[in-house]
């Protein structure tokens, strides 16, 4: 379990600036990245980093060409003179690519600069679903008052019905007299949570498939 501590150096909010794979138009401009401009048959995967090394990875990866998601939280340090915001990456450590293992070279992801490993085990890298990719980005782009937080294995799994983050599912939990939703990339063990009305929220969980008891 990662767990993050906030001390008193400022505030933190989460941005997906760093979502890299922006596929340049005919007319220069650069469009949203959208799963259609990926490679076919390509899949996330976790890429664990050297320390502090995930910035010199993910633009290390875009040169290559390589699809590659950094999210990223500001914080603002204050020094006896002088705040300043920085952009520190949101999962410390890990950064995520988008390839096809069967078509290309992992070895090329494996030889770039500030990259330690693809996530997986013995029997090679693991994949990550869209949806849990989706889910952080959306997070990222429509609540920036977001923060890291303990990862989940239990609790009620839920998918917001209105607002914002619309069809993001997650995990409800309490917080004090506050709801949150917990949203977690269960490979790298990493969650963010977002404050969230209850009232927003329904269960994920087919109704048809919830297991009884027997009495």
């Amino acid at each position: 379990m990662f767990r993050r501590r906030f001390g008193a150096e400022g505030a933190k909010l989460c941005t997906a600036e760093h979502f890299h794979y922006r596929p340049a138009t005919a007319d220069g401009m650069m469009m949203n990245s959208a799963t259609s401009n990926y490679p076919r048959e390509s899949t996330w995967f976790a890429v664990r980093t050297r320390s502090r090394q995930e910035k010199v990875a993910a633009s290390a990866l875009e040169a290559l060409g390589v699809p590659n998601f950094l999210p990223l939280k500001s914080e603002v340090h204050r020094w006896s003179d002088r705040k300043q915001a920085v952009q520190i990456p949101l999962f410390s450590g890990y950064l995520f690519v988008r390839i096809n293992l069967a078509r290309d070279s992992r070895l090329k992801v494996l030889k770039t600069p500030g990259v330690s490993g693809l996530v997986g085990n013995q029997s090679g890298p693991l994949p990550i679903s869209d949806a849990e990719i989706e889910n952080i980005r959306t997070v990222l782009e429509q609540v920036p008052q977001c923060s890291t937080y303990p990862f989940l294995t239990i609790g009620e799994r839920v998918r917001v019905v209105r607002g914002a983050l619309l069809g993001v599912e997650g995990t409800l939990v309490r917080s004090q007299a506050d709801f949150k939703l917990v949203i977690s990339v269960e490979l790298i063990q990493q969650s963010i949570a977002v404050n969230i009305h209850a009232s927003d929220v329904q269960s994920a969980v087919d109704p048809t498939n919830r297991s009884t008891c027997p009495n």
